[in-house]
């Protein structure tokens, strides 16, 4: 398979794909997966995906069989939960330590999966910690309940949970100023690169840890 290819995994909701982004001299994978409203084109997925390859990390930026089939709208939790179980042995393919992860929906899939799947920890980017303006309806357990380490990246303005909000104790990223799809405003003075470049070292730093 070529440095950067697409691959297509059945799975029992439909055919998934995998688009990696390799490592000449790959330590381990990172298996990201998307939202419920977007695909692998948001700003996170990218930056992690130009800027850990040289790092020593491949990224696989994984699409769910419902958004391969181009339908709008996500399937329950447990239908995105078994289509992601379905193409791990496809992560894992290349013989190295698969790091869970994902942004927003995808981030929760990963959590709640990681433990069963044998993933070393889990990578949560935008983790929606409540429906917006509902913070008693709060998902932390799905967090606490991973059962690996977890580094969550987190917007500083997100009304999915500000960085504020999360139970003490969480591994914390907070990208200042950003919302859910990490964009911060102009009267922020930073831009989209400026966000992106920030977001690479400290990703890359943890990824050191707890893949050695």
């Amino acid at each position: 398979m070529s440095e950067n290819a697409t691959e297509t995994v059945p799975t029992p909701s439909g055919d998934a794909r995998i688009t990696w982004h390799r490592a000449p001299a790959a330590r381990a994978v990172l298996a990201l997966g998307h939202g419920a409203g977007g695909g692998i084109d948001t700003r996170d997925l990218r930056a992690l995906a130009a800027g850990l390859p040289p790092r020593g990390i491949t990224v696989a930026l994984v699409e769910q069989p419902w958004r391969v089939a181009g339908k709008k709208v996500a399937p329950a939790p447990r239908t995105l939960d078994a289509a992601w179980t379905a193409l791990w042995p496809a992560l894992a393919a290349p013989g190295l330590p698969v790091v869970a992860g994902g942004r927003s929906a995808g981030a929760r899939v990963a959590c709640r999966t990681a433990a069963g799947l044998g993933a070393p920890a889990v990578l949560a980017l935008a983790f929606p910690l409540h429906p917006p303006g509902k913070p008693e309806k709060s998902r932390a357990a799905e967090l606490a309940g991973a059962g690996v380490p977890v580094l969550v990246v987190q917007g500083g303005r997100d009304p999915f949970g500000r960085p504020g909000e999360f139970p003490a104790g969480t591994e914390l990223v907070a990208v200042d100023h950003a919302d859910h799809g990490f964009a911060v405003p102009r009267s922020a003075g930073l831009t989209e690169q400026q966000v992106s470049a920030g977001l690479v070292p400290a990703v890359a730093a943890w990824l050191e840890r707890v893949v050695p």
